[in-house]
């Protein structure tokens, strides 16, 4: 098995357990956190196919699907259109509320379309490919695409506890 196949099956697995952490909640479920410091689901959603979106744009050299695509004003939250996730505070994961399912689905569903495409066009030699030369060692294609794995992964896994914890109470 090819690695580019081995990254495909593994963002496809993402995708999956996106589809079952969102399915079947509300907006207020999804918006709903432990306490004042804590993610929500939908923000965890949100952000793990912002990174995706963003890290595989940048190393195809196209624009994200949240501007090209519209999902930006879909969504309507109160960033800047290049808003990821990343280094936000407790109050801005606050305003990723009224949020549906199928609208976090959506985007992921289309994120990880433009992944997988991207992914087939690639060969194992492609991985090797440095994208980012401003770390020590430079990071290749292959490393930058785990690192999103991971981070999706572990974002991914964070929702469906919440999601635990929510069908617990009811």
């Amino acid at each position: 098995m090819a690695g580019t196949d081995i990254l495909t099956d593994a963002l496809g697995r993402v995708r999956e357990l996106v589809h079952e952490v969102t399915g079947e909640l509300d907006p207020a479920e999804l918006a709903y956190r432990l306490d004042r410091e804590a993610n929500s689901i939908a923000w965890l959603v949100w952000h793990l196919t912002r990174i995706q979106d963003d890290h595989l744009a940048d190393v195809a050299g196209t624009e994200q699907v949240w501007t090209s695509r519209g999902w930006v004003a879909r969504f309507g939250l109160p960033f800047d259109a290049s808003a990821t996730g990343y280094g936000q505070t407790s109050e801005d994961v606050a305003q990723v509320r009224g949020v549906s399912a199928e609208l976090l689905a959506g985007y992921h569903d289309d994120v990880h379309a433009t992944s997988t495409a991207y992914l087939r066009e690639r060969t194992d030699d492609d991985l090797d490919r440095v994208v980012d030369e401003r770390w020590d060692p430079p990071v290749t294609l292959a490393v930058r695409l785990v690192s999103v794995l991971a981070d999706d992964l572990q974002h991914a896994g964070q929702a469906a506890y919440l999601k635990g914890l929510l069908e617990r109470a009811r």
